[in-house]
This record gives C-alpha cells, sequence and structure tokens, in this order.
C-alpha cells in the first residue's frame, strides 16, 4: 500500500478504493484514508475524504455510519464554506437526499426529526438556489413509507412538476422510484411503461438498471408477460449479485423465485449472501429479505418439505420449518418498529401481505439449472370418468368404453372391475374380459390368462374373441423370444379366423385382432433375423426394395404380405370403430419399418406420417408420437428439414400431453437444433429452454440437460442477449464434459460465454474462458479454433489491462496462424501486438518493430499469393497496415507533444530535440498514410472509402505540420473522388463534409 505523501496520493488511493467491491474493507480504507487527510493538513483534503467515507458507507450494508461524517461535513461548510470548491459544495447538496433516505431506513430515528430535516433541506436547496424538485421526491418518500397516500400523491404530482435541475436524481433513479409507486397503486402497465427507457438502456446508473429489472419482477408475473420476467430476472440478479448494498433487490429475486415454483433456486440464492439475515446497516432492505425469506419458507413448508434443510443465519442448521418462523419472528418485530416510529400500520400491513402471497406462476422454466423442490407431477392422459351412479355395472361398462376407444387408462379401469368383482358371480363375458385385460398387463406372465380368456369367451359364445386372445398370447410368446412357436401357433388361429368370418361366424374386429396379431409376430421375425449377424441376408433381406421395383424375399416379405391383409381386411370397414381405425395405423407403420429395412427411407417417412394422421383422426393422439417422431429422423437423415420440423411440431402437439418428461426434454431439443438450423433463434430458444425444463423434470439435467442449456445459450448470445447467455452458459458448463457432450461442445460453451463476458465488459473473465477453450482445443488435429481462441483472449486481456498477458496470448496466436497459414491473422497479432507496445514498457520503438514486422508479413504473403484474388484481398490488408501504422504513429507523436507542452508551462522547459522526434513521427506517419491511400487506390471502387480515409487523415496530419496548402489539396482529392459517385451512402457524405470542413479551416489558416 503506498504512502498518502500529498493530496494528489490521497486522491489516488480514494479512486483506487472506489473501485474495489462494495464491504466492509472497503469501508475500512475509507476510514483509514480520512485519517490520512487529517495528516496533510489540506482542508479540502479532509473534506473529499469525508465524502468518500459517506459514498462508500452509501454503497453498502453499513449505510447507518453515514451519518457521522454527513453532520461533520455540514458542519465545516456551515463554519467554512470557502474550503469547499464547486464539486464538494454541489457533493453536500447531493448527499442530503441520501441522509434523508437513509434516515428513513433507521427504525430508532424519530419520524419527527425526519420531518425537521426535511424542513431543513427545503431551506438550503431554496438558499443554493435549487429547485424544489429533489425536496419534493424526498417528501413522497417520507409519506409513501408511512402509508400517507393522500400526502404522497400531492408530494408525486409536485414532484413531477418541479424543474429538473442539477440536484434531482438521475433519470434512471427517478423513473424507478416513479413505477414503484405506480405498482403500489395497482397500476403495473403504467409502470413497465414508465421504466422502459431504464429497461433498454436509454437511462443508466450505477444502480441501475438493477434495481427495475429487479422491481419489474412481480408486475410482469401478474401481467402475465412470463418470457420478459424470467429474462429481466437473469438479466437482473447478474446485476446484483456481488453488490452488497442491493440487498432489497436482492429480494425481490428470492419473491420472484418463490412465486414461480423456482424454489430451489431461491434456496441457491439465499446460500450467497448469509450476511443478508444479520446485517443490520440498512433495516429496511433486511425486513424485505426477511419477508421474501418467509414466503419462501412457507412454500416449501407448503409442499411437504418443511424439514428440509435451508440456509440461514449463521451458527445453527436450519429447517425450512424452523426458518420461516424466525424470520417471521423477526421481520415482525422490526415492521413493528417502523410502524410504531410512524404511528401507522403500513409498514407490518405490508409484510404480511408480501409473506402471504401464493405462487403466480406454477411452474416456470429458467433455463438455468436447478433441481425441483417437490416432485414434479406425472405426465398422464385424462383421468376415467367416473361413473354415476355408482356400482360394478357402471365400472364395467367405463372399462369396456375406455377399451373399446384404446384410452390408456383401460387397464387400470379393468383391474378396479376385477377388484370390484370378487364374489359377485358375473356373466361369463365379463369374466372373460377380466382376464383379458389382466393378462396384458402382466405381460410374458400372462400367457396363460389369454388362454383363460379365451376359453371364457367361448363359454359366452364369441369364437371370435376367444381367437383373438389366443393370438394376443402367441404374440407375447413370441416377444418373449418364442417367434416359432409363436407362428406355429398363431398359423392355425389365422386359418379358423377367416373361415369363420367367411361364415360370417364373427365379425371384422374380431377378425383383424388375429391378422394383426400374425403380422405383428411375423415382423418379430424380421427384427430377429435383423440382430443376428448374416441372417438377414441369408434370408434375403438385401434383395431388391420397392423402391427398386423389385420383390422383397424371406421375413421381409412374408410381414409385408401380412401386413397388406390387415389393411385389405379393414379397408372401407372402419366407420367410427377406433379398434379398426387403429389396426389401419398400425399396419401403415409396420409398412413404413420394412421400407425402412429395405433403404426405401422417403417412402417409410410418408408411410409414418400417413399413419400418425389416421390414429389422430381416429382420436388417439398419443399413438401417434412414435410415428412422427420416426418420421422426423428419417426426413432429417434425407436432408428434408422442413418434413423433419413438421413432424416434430405434430409430434409435440399430439404427443406432449402423454410423453415422459425425459421423451418431451428430447422433442424440443430437436426441434429446437431444426428451428436453429434455418436462422430462427428465438424459437429455437423457446424449445431449448423447454428442453432443459423436461430434462431437469427427469433428473437428466447433467446429461440431456446440459445439452440443453449450452443450445440455448447460444440461441440468445445470437439475440444479442448477453446476460441472459451467460446465466445459461455458466449454468451448463458444470454438467458440459468431454466424456458425455464431447469436448467440442465444452469449447464452444467457453467461446460463447467468452463472448457475452467481453460484450458485458466482464473482460478478464472473458480471458479465462477463451483460455480454457483454447487449452482444450490445442490439442485437436486441426488449429483453428486453438488459434481464433487465443487471439480473441488477447483482445479480452488487453481490454482488461492485462497487457504482459495479452502479448503472450497474441504471441501464441501469430504462431497458430503462421503454422496454419493464415498470413491475414498473423499480420492482425502482429498489429495488436504494436498497439499493445505503445501501452507498455516496450514503448514507441518497440510498436515501430511490431508493425513494422506486420508489414514484412504482409508483404511477403502478397508476393507469394496464389490467384488475383488471394492477392487483392493481401493488398487490402497491407494498406490496412500501413493505415494503422500511421495511425500509432501520429498518436505517440501527438501524446508526446501534449507532455512537451506540459513540461514548458509547468516547468519553463523547451524541448528542441524531442519536438524534432515529433516531428519526424508524425513525417513517419504521413508516409504511412501516403502507402495506405495508394494501396487502396489499386484497388478501385472497392477500396474507395478506405483510400479517401487515409487521404483525409493524412490532411489532419499536414495541417498538424503546419502545411495548411497541402492538406487542402488532400481535401479537393477526396473530394473529387466522390465527384462522380452514384452511390449516395452514410460513408460518402461524411468524407465530403469532412474534406469540405478541411477546406474551409485550410482556408481561413492560409
Amino acid at each position: 500500500m503506498d504512502e498518502i505523501t500529498d493530496f494528489d496520493a490521497l486522491r489516488r488511493a480514494m479512486a483506487e478504493n472506489s473501485g474495489q467491491p462494495e464491504g466492509p474493507a472497503r469501508n475500512a480504507r475509507a476510514e483509514e484514508l480520512l485519517a490520512e487527510a487529517e495528516k496533510l493538513n489540506v482542508p479540502l483534503a479532509v473534506i473529499e475524504a469525508l465524502g468518500h467515507q459517506l459514498k462508500v458507507y452509501n454503497y453498502s450494508s453499513e449505510k447507518d455510519r453515514m451519518f457521522v461524517p454527513f453532520a461533520r461535513l455540514l458542519r465545516l461548510w456551515d463554519e467554512h464554506p470557502e474550503d469547499f470548491d464547486e464539486y464538494e459544495a454541489h457533493s453536500l447538496h447531493w448527499v442530503f437526499k441520501w441522509v434523508s433516505a437513509g434516515m428513513l431506513d433507521q427504525p430508532h430515528i424519530p419520524l419527527a426529526s425526519i420531518e425537521k430535516w426535511l424542513g431543513e433541506m427545503e431551506h438550503r436547496y431554496r438558499l443554493a438556489g435549487h429547485s424544489e424538485r429533489a425536496v419534493r421526491s424526498a417528501e413522497f418518500s417520507v409519506a409513501a413509507h408511512t402509508g400517507d397516500l393522500e400526502r404522497a400523491q400531492r408530494a408525486y404530482t409536485a414532484w413531477l412538476a418541479a424543474d429538473r435541475d442539477r440536484m434531482a436524481d438521475c433519470h434512471a433513479c427517478e423513473l424507478h422510484g416513479q413505477g414503484v409507486w405506480q405498482v403500489r397503486s395497482g397500476r403495473d402497465t403504467e409502470a413497465l411503461q414508465l421504466w422502459r427507457p431504464v429497461l433498454e438502456g436509454e437511462y443508466s446508473c450505477a444502480h441501475e438498471p438493477h434495481s427495475v429489472l429487479a422491481s419489474s419482477l412481480t408486475p410482469l408475473l401478474r401481467l402475465g408477460r412470463l418470457d420478459e420476467a424470467r429474462a429481466h430476472h437473469l438479466r437482473g440478479f447478474r446485476l446484483v449479485r456481488s453488490m452488497e448494498s442491493m440487498r432489497g433487490a436482492f429480494a425481490d429475486h428470492v419473491e420472484f423465485c418463490a412465486l414461480t415454483g423456482n424454489e430451489a433456486r431461491g434456496l441457491e440464492l439465499l446460500a450467497e449472501r448469509p450476511a443478508y439475515f444479520t446485517d443490520t446497516g440498512h433495516p429496511r432492505s433486511r425486513l424485505d429479505f426477511l419477508a421474501v425469506v418467509t414466503l419462501l419458507m412457507d412454500r416449501l413448508t407448503g409442499l411437504g418439505l418443511g424439514e428440509r434443510q435451508v440456509p440461514g443465519p449463521a451458527g445453527r442448521s436450519w429447517t425450512a420449518q424452523g426458518l420461516a418462523a424466525h424470520t417471521r419472528a423477526e421481520a415482525l418485530e422490526l415492521a413493528g418498529r417502523f410502524d410504531t416510529r410512524n404511528g401507522t400500520s403500513y409498514v407490518g400491513d405490508r409484510a404480511r401481505a408480501r409473506m402471504a402471497q401464493r405462487p403466480l406462476v406454477e411452474r416456470l422454466p429458467l433455463g438455468v439449472r436447478t433441481v425441483r423442490s417437490a416432485p414434479a407431477p406425472v405426465a398422464a392422459p385424462p383421468a376415467p370418468r367416473v361413473p354415476s351412479p355408482s356400482g360394478l355395472s357402471a365400472l364395467i361398462a367405463e372399462a369396456r368404453r375406455l377399451s373399446d376407444t384404446l384410452q390408456p387408462h383401460a387397464l387400470e379401469a379393468w383391474a378396479a372391475v376385477a377388484q370390484a368383482a370378487e364374489g359377485a358371480g358375473l356373466e361369463a363375458r365379463d369374466r372373460a374380459e377380466i382376464a383379458d385385460h389382466e393378462a396384458m398387463a402382466r405381460g410374458p406372465e400372462g400367457v396363460p390368462l389369454f388362454e383363460r380368456a379365451a376359453e371364457l369367451y367361448a363359454e359366452a359364445g364369441d369364437p371370435g374373441e376367444a381367437l383373438a386372445a389366443r393370438a394376443r398370447g402367441a404374440y407375447i410368446r413370441a416377444l418373449t423370444g418364442e417367434v416359432d412357436a409363436a407362428l406355429t401357433a398363431v398359423a392355425g388361429l389365422y386359418d379358423e379366423a377367416l373361415a369363420l368370418y367367411a361364415e360370417e361366424a364373427t365379425g371384422v374386429r374380431q377378425t383383424a385382432s388375429v391378422v394383426m396379431s400374425r403380422a405383428r409376430i411375423l415382423m418379430r421375425r424380421v427384427h430377429e433375423a435383423a440382430e443376428v449377424p448374416g441372417a438377414a441376408a441369408e434370408a434375403g433381406a438385401h434383395g431388391p426394395g420397392p423402391a427398386a421395383g423389385g420383390p422383397v424375399q424371406g421375413p421381409l416379405s412374408d410381414a409385408e404380405q401380412a401386413v397388406r391383409e390387415v389393411l385389405a381386411l379393414v379397408d372401407g370397414r372402419l366407420g367410427d370403430d377406433v379398434r379398426l381405425a387403429a389396426r389401419s395405423a398400425e399396419a401403415r407403420a409396420m409398412l413404413a419399418e420394412l421400407a425402412e429395412r429395405t433403404g426405401a427411407a422417403g417412402r417409410a417417412a410418408r408411410l409414418l406420417r400417413q399413419a400418425a394422421a389416421e390414429y389422430v383422426a381416429a382420436g388417439l393422439p398419443w399413438f401417434a408420437l412414435e410415428h412422427e417422431v420416426r418420421a422426423a429422423a428419417l426426413a432429417h437423415q434425407l436432408g428434408d428439414m422442413g418434413e423433419a420440423e413438421g413432424a416434430l411440431r405434430a409430434a409435440l402437439e399430439h404427443g406432449g400431453p402423454y410423453v415422459e418428461p425425459i421423451g418431451r426434454a428430447q422433442l424440443h431439443l430437436q426441434l429446437a437444433e431444426v428451428i436453429g438450423a434455418r436462422q430462427e433463434p428465438v424459437e429455437a430458444a423457446e424449445h431449448a429452454l423447454e428442453a432443459a425444463h423436461w430434462a431437469d423434470e427427469a433428473g437428466e439435467s447433467a446429461t440431456l440437460g446440459a445439452w440443453a442449456r449450452h443450445q440455448l445459450g447460444g440461441f440468445l448470445l445470437r439475440q444479442g442477449r448477453w446476460a441472459e447467455a451467460a446465466e445459461v452458459l455458466e449454468s451448463a458448463l458444470p454438467d458440459l464434459s468431454a466424456e458425455t457432450h464431447g469436448d467440442g461442445a465444452v469449447v464452444q460453451a467457453q467461446w460463447w460465454l467468452g463472448d457475452c463476458l467481453s460484450e458485458l465488459g466482464e473482460h478478464r473473465a472473458a480471458a479465462e474462458r477463451r483460455l480454457q477453450a483454447a487449452e482444450i482445443a490445442r490439442h485437436w488435429p486441426e488449429q483453428q479454433d486453438h488459434a481464433t481462441l487465443a487471439h480473441l483472449a488477447g483482445e479480452s486481456l488487453s481490454s482488461a489491462g492485462l497487457l504482459d498477458e495479452a502479448d503472450r496470448a497474441y504471441a501464441r496466436a501469430g504462431e497458430l496462424w503462421r503454422s496454419i497459414g493464415n498470413p491475414h491473422f498473423l499480420v492482425r497479432s502482429l498489429r495488436a501486438r504494436a498497439w499493445l507496445a505503445l501501452r507498455s514498457e516496450a514503448g514507441a520503438q518497440g510498436a515501430r518493430d511490431a508493425m513494422a514486422d506486420a508489414v514484412r508479413e504482409c508483404e511477403h504473403a502478397l508476393e507469394t499469393a496464389g490467384d488475383p484474388a488471394a492477392g487483392e484481398q493481401l493488398t487490402a490488408e497491407l494498406a490496412d497496415t500501413h493505415l494503422q501504422f500511421g495511425d500509432l504513429l501520429a498518436r505517440w507523436a501527438a501524446e508526446e507533444a501534449e507532455v512537451t507542452e506540459e513540461a514548458e508551462e509547468t516547468e519553463g522547459m523547451t524541448e528542441e530535440a524531442e519536438g524534432g522526434t515529433i516531428r519526424a513521427a508524425f513525417e513517419d506517419a504521413l508516409a504511412q498514410l501516403d502507402r495506405a491511400a495508394a494501396l487502396f487506390g489499386s484497388l478501385g471502387t472497392e477500396g474507395l472509402h478506405e483510400r479517401t480515409g487515409a487521404e483525409l487523415a493524412a490532411g489532419r496530419l499536414e495541417t498538424e505540420l503546419g502545411r495548411p496548402a497541402e492538406a487542402a489539396a488532400r481535401a479537393r482529392a477526396v473530394l473529387a473522388a466522390y465527384a462522380s459517385a452514384d452511390e449516395q451512402d452514410e460513408t460518402t457524405e461524411a468524407r465530403r463534409a469532412e474534406a469540405a470542413r478541411m477546406l474551409r479551416l485550410t482556408e481561413t489558416e492560409r
């Protein structure tokens, strides 16, 4: 730590401390600096140190400590106003607002004292000639806090009516306060309209848009604008996460989690800030925090998780139920202190209302990983209708309705019948159906029950259904691997069923059931043949397929013939019979599989879509899902992205309500990738978000969920939603692994995150991500990505002020660009190192050397260019290098001239030798610009704008060197270059305007 020996050193130390993170350490340093200031015996030094101390207290959890330095500052002002410079006099009046708000936030300060202070503020502002806008704003805050709503409205109106002057809060803070009042008055839409300029970046400050983003969350939820609410949470929490002074905004984000089914994320947020439970320097924000913690804990308790361990105040372990009781008591006690001070119940009423809120959304997916607090509801089709009147006959009727229409709950309904029918002495038909459905439910263990069902159907006088039951049993045997035995059994059943049907002794439904069972068994033989190496070829599976016009032999041929028999049987006989419609759809799906096995993927996809459409038309959309997914895969394989997208959309539409969470995740993710490929990142992001949500619900956060978040981050980045993308990618990266997702996904996520952080101005963090990605990519055979990442890391390190590290990154990138034969980026890396050198110890000479290397490398590449197009590109690169060389030299010379001029003024020195060096640098810069202009000129119209830009830059240097005639000549050359220009674009107009100004200035100088 540098010793404070003079006022300048003190100011440097205060500036450095201002850049440190909010918190006790920064506050303690401010106290040390005040002690150092008092040793300097400079009144203004003490005033500035007190102002600095007051500022860091205000932006921390120790806001209650700012009253002492302010009282001392005010006394100094009253006793010696001449000691204050203009800035400190302004600052003193500015912080009146902080102190008035700070008093309101401290329940031990009497309301009468606050009102007296408000009058003092009004008096001093009037004496200083300031508008009453800030005073009325402060009065509004007092009235709104105490619940005097009539006075608050009057003050609000007066606040807006008063003129804005230097004492008014910044636009962003004012709009935040005005919007909060609209929300409190029940006008959410109006509040969001007021906040729009802050949310869109038109106005900002140290605490905005942080506070507005937080305050907007609940209004957006109430209005049903869920996508915006999600975005504001991800963007806003990132802003407040590291700011100790923003406990109130932090509380809004915890509240958002409690109101949207994201209780687990709320717990994660609490774990990040344990000190918020106990920091007492700002009681009002502590009350806000305690209230929303109570809300969150009550929500968990209501979900049956009252005994869950949760983050809480240090010193003991907490359950949700225990913490709820603790924070409720603390919040109500604190609210009571405010109400006692204020003489109203307003603060307590609002706290109780906040704690009693109910969720506004059952579950709002956020995209970031979070474990669900309570078990996810199981996705299922509609439950069976409850029969009325109740009774066994009603149960049977309902079960029969469900099975006849192939509803998903049919087996459960028949199980209920079986339970209710014990000892009831049912008819043979009823007992047959009970046995039949129990057999279906048992799978391989149900084969004997199919036989029992067949006996009962025969006893009931339905020989066709008896055959169908035995055929179902045969198919179950095939599923267990007894395909040959099943085929033998079903062959006889098939012949009997056809004979009965011919005699009109059974119906089409029963016959179709037997014929379909036979087709299913033959399909099982196809599967077995495909599973045994060589068996398919021996059976003729590789013979010419339908697409080639030839017959298909062996198991494939037998299966196809059996399937077509199903279609021939039911064709034209469907009517309203759901079962027959399902037979037709299933048969087409079988034909699709056979077509796919013979290489006819296009025909297979069409058949699958047809099968799905038949299921949907029959009112059985859940059966369509599998076929639409398969159709999408085939379309993707064929490169038909439109067809793939249509099939996936249909799958979600028809199967979404019935498919398991992991299946929904996969469908949404596939659709996201297809839509993203056609450059629609907004809709693609919506599906990636849903995919991440359902993967979490399925317990696959670390696998499919991580991949979905990776994709979501990329889609958000493509929309320029940097903060949201960063949150999502940071959430995905801990789960992305080379083993599960591939190292390419890890590198891409790090790369994207680095891009986001760079856009957000977090350059050091961006560099870390890019270097981590580069370290993985360095092991890849292809080094293009490694080089690019090293180059980007250099940019980030340079922006972060880490010049040595940036130079090393650019050097690494340059070596890689050279090794892969990319002269353009090799030259750019050398130019970047030249600019770095100018800012580092290498200085002007190091910068010259690096830029000269760039020129040489580019000239060498140009000499060896293989074709005219490459030559033109390298000519442009060389011209740009000379342009930057000239700019670099001119900038160094201008800075040196300024330093020399200051030295002459302060020390009475003349620097003739230095002046000669500076002039020589300007001359060298001019020569570089001339080379650039000539090279750009050789490119014709393609280089016109660049050439004129170089000419104007040279003209400015001519003026600097005292040569107005030469500058005028260059200006005329620019105007002449555009005399016959056809396009009147912005660059053309800007170049002409600058050239005209240059001409006017040179004429004045002459």
